[in-house]
Formats: structure tokens, sequence, C-alpha cells
């Protein structure tokens, strides 16, 4: 469509003509995503004529078509300067009807204003019908032009956009779909491209407050007590696509906001009600399994932001009870971290963003809280305990992840098998450094930041990466205060380990000696031949040898084998 003409014909067109023309343009160029670098300025030249038509009195169906035509042109960055103004931006938020700020009285005639404690008056169902679709079509049009271009960043914060949104947040009861869908969607934008904006929004307009009511009733969160969500009813219906879909925006919305620490008490209360609101998401069921795992995915980015201490909201379930052996905690929600963990594990791609926030929060969580530890490490014999009564085989898929259940076979070296616990070894040696570092301290924390428990599970091999980052090559403990260390070896385990390598952490079956038959003459000869081959590497710099120095950490082997300056005052040995 040749765009001198469509720009020439607007000029002088009457509102059913440019409503026609617009709508051929919107036709050719409604799959279009990447446009000729030639007509960007004539391309820019339509953004300005289409505001002009829309700040004129134009039907709505005029207003729907010239505002496809925008979000058609705002996928393009390089024409939005338009756009990006303050006329601009405060016409597609009076479009949009977000009040508050600049934007306050500016809304359509005869269009309700969001949130100005005033009753709109009731226009007929298809007028109605049709101001619906021209606020969705406004607020899509936001949504791009604020994604692209940091001029209408800017613009938003200054025309207060933000408080329009917040207005509209709280008649988030009698929202269509897509008008919340897209409102939710354009404040995860603005909290996620301008980090200026979140500490208002959070302390001024009280926003995390007001996504968490969204969130109850998308949810249709039902409360037994303060910090207690009833769980979903099993036989109840799955949560509908379009209900999860707003859900998950507002979940990303709080991500932005929540990324900074807490304020103070108001806070700690506030993220309590979330991680409760978080734990009924992990018990939902959504009508797909993949929508299923992105909800518990956003739920688990969420709940890493949040102080460790509200992680009790998770467990500490009074109304419902738990288990007497964790306190009579419930550890329901612990099991779906776990296996979405398992899962995570078992994609095999995208490790860093998949699955180091899930063990992460799982890390801390058993960190400051032991139920959750000690679930986590016992909780598989127990299944296992009940599968046997059962008579079920770990074939049939039903088996818990395995973390870190009580050796008993020990001549499989650690990183060899299908427990989760070979999958974590496996990932202590991972490319990816966020994602080795993940695994093997999860593991850490579950053996209570013993080094000795930890090479027991994994091998002074797969170890030995976190062990030197954290000053341990030498032994010892974490920082952590745990409770004392139980006698939790097995007979098995005794029996084997003096045979046990320390460094691949299992029984290796005896190799012959290659020295066996030497002379004592033909051994120096060949030792002397390995120290010059390792001296020759040395001084060419293709290694250099090191060793452990007394505070645990690695150093040149020249620095660990000098003695330090005083150690031998006073002594009195040869």
């Amino acid at each position: 469509m040749d765009l001198n003409n469509v720009l020439s014909q607007l000029e002088s067109a009457n509102d059913v003509d440019i409503e026609e023309l617009l709508r051929e343009f919107n036709r050719e160029n409604s799959h279009t995503f990447t446009f000729d670098q030639k007509e960007e300025t004539l391309r820019s030249k339509l953004c300005q004529s289409v505001l002009i038509v829309l700040g004129m009195q134009v039907p709505l169906s005029c207003q729907k078509t010239c505002l496809e035509t925008l979000r058609i042109l705002s996928r393009d960055k390089c024409v939005l300067a338009p756009v990006a103004t303050r006329d601009g931006m405060l016409t597609l938020a009076r479009m949009a009807q977000l009040s508050g700020g600049e934007t306050a009285g500016a809304g359509q005639a005869g269009a309700g204003q969001a949130g100005d404690g005033q009753e709109p008056p009731q226009p007929s169902a298809p007028v109605a019908e049709e101001e619906r679709v021209v606020v969705v079509e406004a607020l899509k049009c936001l949504c791009n032009v604020v994604y692209n271009s940091a001029a209408a960043q800017q613009v938003s914060v200054d025309v207060k956009l933000a408080h329009g949104l917040c207005a509209s947040l709280r008649t988030a009861a009698a929202w269509h779909h897509e008008v919340g869908l897209f409102t939710l969607r354009l404040l995860f934008l603005l909290s996620a491209l301008r980090s200026d904006l979140r500490v208002e929004l959070r302390r001024e307009r009280q926003v995390v407050k007001l996504l968490a009511e969204v969130l109850e009733h998308t949810l249709d969160v039902r409360w037994d007590g303060t910090y207690e969500a009833a769980r979903p009813d099993p036989q109840s219906l799955p949560l509908p696509a379009e209900d999860n879909d707003r859900a998950m925006e507002a979940l990303k919305a709080l991500f932005n906001l929540t990324v900074c620490n807490a304020d103070g008490k108001e806070d700690d209360h506030q993220y309590r009600i979330i991680a409760a609101i978080l734990r009924h998401v992990l018990m939902l069921r959504t009508e797909t399994e993949d929508k299923t795992e992105e909800a518990h995915s956003h739920a688990v980015n969420l709940l890493n932001n949040l102080p460790v201490s509200c992680l009790d909201a998770l467990i500490d379930l009074p109304v419902r009870g738990g288990l007497e052996e964790y306190g009579g905690k419930n550890m329901d929600a612990i099991q779906v971290l776990l296996d979405f963990m398992e899962k995570r594990i078992d994609k095999g791609s995208n490790y860093k963003e998949g699955l180091t926030p899930v063990l992460s929060l799982l890390t801390e969580g058993s960190r400051h809280h032991r139920e959750i530890r000690r679930y986590i490490k016992a909780q598989v014999l127990q299944k296992r305990q009940q599968q046997q009564h059962r008579s079920l085989r770990s074939s049939s898929g039903l088996s818990t992840p395995q973390v870190l259940p009580p050796l008993t076979d020990v001549k499989i070296r650690p990183e060899v098998g299908t427990t989760t616990r070979n999958k974590l070894v496996r990932l202590m040696t991972h490319v990816e450094m966020a994602v080795k570092q993940a695994a093997a301290e999860f593991l850490f924390v579950l053996c209570k930041e013993s080094v000795d428990n930890l090479l027991k599970y994994t091998g002074y091999g797969n170890a030995a990466g976190l062990l030197m980052a954290r000053g341990l090559l030498g032994g010892g403990r974490g920082e952590t205060e745990y409770s004392p260390d139980e006698d939790s070896d097995t007979e098995e385990y005794k029996t084997a380990k003096p045979f046990i390598n320390p460094i691949t952490g299992h029984v290796e079956e005896p190799m012959p000696n290659p020295m066996e038959e030497m002379t004592e003459e033909q051994k120096e000869y060949e030792a002397q031949k390995l120290v010059n081959m390792l001296d020759k590497l040395s001084r060419q710099s293709v290694i250099r040898p090191m060793g452990v120095k007394p505070d645990g950490t690695l150093a040149p082997l020249e620095e660990t084998l000098r003695a330090p300056p005083g150690d031998d005052a006073g002594s009195d040995s040869d």
C-alpha cells in the first residue's frame, strides 16, 4: 500500500473514508513485524496523522481502527517519536481510561473513569462492547510504545501513568479479561524498565497490596487463617486459561516490585500473605501441564524475593495440620517444589534460568527452616516404605525424587545413576558456573554445611569447586549453625567406608599394581622421569602446583610449604 497516497487522503478525508483507508492498511500489515527502512519517515508521519485523528471527535469504530493502525506501527521502534510525547501518551492514556495524575479528568465522553469513585453512566450493550475494544487497543498500543521507546517510558513517569494503573487495579473485580491482562502487562513493563518507579509504587501507591488483592480475586483464594489459604478442592475444575494468564502477569509485576529488600514490619506481614497465596498457586491445577509448570515457575521466582523468614507460610498450616515427625508442619508445597526441581533437571536445558531459582529457594528454605531440610532428606525413605507396603515398583514412575537417601550401595560413583542425588552431583561439575554453584550449595546445606558429610555423598572431586570457593578444602563446616549431627550412616556404609576412594566417593574395583614386577632401579627411574615432566610443565606455565593453606584455601605450592613467621618460636621439637 502506497503510504504517500494514504497520507494525502488522510488530510482531507471524512470519518468514514479515514476508517476505510486505515482498515485496508491494517489488513495488509496485520502480520508485519519487519518494516522497510526506507519508509521510516512516512510511517512516522502516519503515526502523527493517526494521533491527530484520535484527538478529534470520531466514532468508536474509527477510534478502534486508528488504534489498530497505531499498534501495528508501534512494532517499529524507529517511528515512535510522535507517540512518545506528552500529548501522544496522554491521548493513549485517555482512550485506555487510565485516570490519575495528569490523565485525570481526560476520559472520553460517556466513558467511566476507573477508580475515580463515581459511578459512570451505563451505556447500552453494543456501545459498551465497542468502548471495551477501544480500551483494549489503547492498552496494547501503550504496551508496545513503552516497551520500544525509552522516551515514552520517561513521559509515562512524567504524566504519572502508573497512578492511573493503580486506580484501575482497585476495580479489578469488574475487569473484562483483556482489559485486566493488558493493564497488568503495562504495569509489569513499567516496573521492569523503570527501576526508579518501583519504590514509588510500593511506598506511595501500595501496589504490592493491590496486586495481592488482584491475585486473591483471580485465583478465588479463601482464607482459613491469617496466613493460611484454603487448599483448592481436588475435585474442582482446573483454573481457566484466562484467569491463569492474568495471574501470571500479576506475579511478574510483583516480582519486579519485590526485588529490593523489605522496608519494615508492614512488609513482613504483606510478604507472608503473598507467600500464602503462592502456596495456593503451587497447589493449583491449570488446564494444561505446561501452564501449571509456568505458574510454578513464576511462584518460585517470586518466593526467592521474599524474606526467608516468610517461607514459614508455606509449611505452617495450623488448621490443616501436618506431619508429626516434622513438627506438625505441612510439607505439601515443599513436595511440589521438589517435583518441579526434578522436572527442570530432566529437561536438560536452560538450567541457569529454569533450575537455579528453585535450587536457590530450596537451599535457603533448608538453611533457615529445619523442618524443610529434614523433610527433603528423609521423605524419600518414608515414601519408599509406603511404596513397598503398597507393592509398588520404581518402574511404575511413581517414585519420589531421591535427594540424599541413606547410603547403602557405595560401589557406584555418586554422579552415576538416575536418582536426584546422582543428577545433582553431576550438576556440581556443570560448565555453567551459576548452575554448579547452586547444585553444590543445595547439597552442602542438606549436609548441614559439614564437609565430611558432603564428601560422603559426592566425593572430593565433585565437591572441590565449592570447597575451594568457601575456603574449606582443609575440612570443617560452613558458617550456619545447625542442630547436632545424628548418626545416619547405614551398616553397609560403615563396613565399606575404609575402602571408599575419597576422590571419587565410591569403592573401586582392585586395580593391578603396575609397579609390582618392577625392580627398585626401574621404580626410581620412572619416579625421576615423572618429576622431570612435572618440572618442565611447571616451568613452561602449563601447570601450576597448588597446595592447601591452613585456612583451607588454595595457594601456590611454594607458599603452602613455607612455614608462617613465628610458628617455630618456643618450640622444643627438633
